[in-house]
């Protein structure tokens, strides 16, 4: 697979960039106005990291939130 975490299956996402130009009417502008919108990719932020599964050491790809709970848990 490409890039998606091994262990939540989480990967790259599909967004859009939306520029907005103009002051808003609060600071005294006349509205902002929202610009054309263009399609992006929202990458997820993934690690390569050894992890113990049973008596194994295994390599894996695993995201920054993953990475996070697991450190939580081990502690």
């Amino acid at each position: 697979m490409g890039r998606t975490c091994d262990i939540c299956k989480r990967g790259t996402q599909i967004g859009q960039n939306v520029p907005r130009k103009g002051l808003v009417k609060k600071k005294g502008g006349t509205g902002s106005k929202v610009g054309v919108r263009s399609k992006r990719t929202f990458k997820i932020n993934l690690f390569s990291k050894y992890i113990k599964v049973g008596n194994v050491r295994k390599k894996v790809r695993i995201c920054s939130r993953c990475l996070r709970t697991m450190e939580k848990v081990a502690s």
